[in-house]
């Protein structure tokens, strides 16, 4: 049974810092890619970041690239988020996702089909 959890949400004020954790489990750790994906209220899923379990290519989000950085530890299965200097439009609710065969990552980064299972989300919120 594959399963990811994430953690490390909370409430910070622009230009402050987050890492979040996708604790994962159920699969074999190179055979898949992880992505980070948000969605804000309201508003359509869209992909953040990527690694590929594999060959440890990521990829961002235009919107995030030079302030989030994505990263794994592969003998506790777990993928970081690090997010620095926050913006408002970054609150949303932060999900990981797993792609099993890793074709997601660099290139479908954003596409939410490419990815099978999905974590129940953590919400990062960026004071104003």
């Amino acid at each position: 049974e594959v399963q990811l959890v994430e953690s490390g949400g909370g409430l910070v004020q622009t230009g402050g810092s987050l890492r979040l954790s996708c604790a994962t489990s159920g699969f074999t750790f190179d055979d898949y890619a992880i992505g980070w994906f948000r969605q804000a209220p309201g508003k359509a899923r869209e992909g953040v970041a990527c690694i590929n379990g594999r060959n440890g290519i990521t990829r961002y989000a235009d919107s995030v690239k030079g302030r989030f950085t994505i990263s794994s530890d592969n003998a506790r299965l777990t993928v970081y988020l690090q997010m620095n200097s926050l913006k408002s439009e970054d609150t949303a609710v932060y999900y990981c996702a797993s792609d099993f065969g890793e074709r997601s990552c660099p290139y479908y980064y954003d596409d939410e089909t490419s990815f099978g299972d999905w974590g129940q989300g953590t919400q990062v919120t960026v004071s104003s």
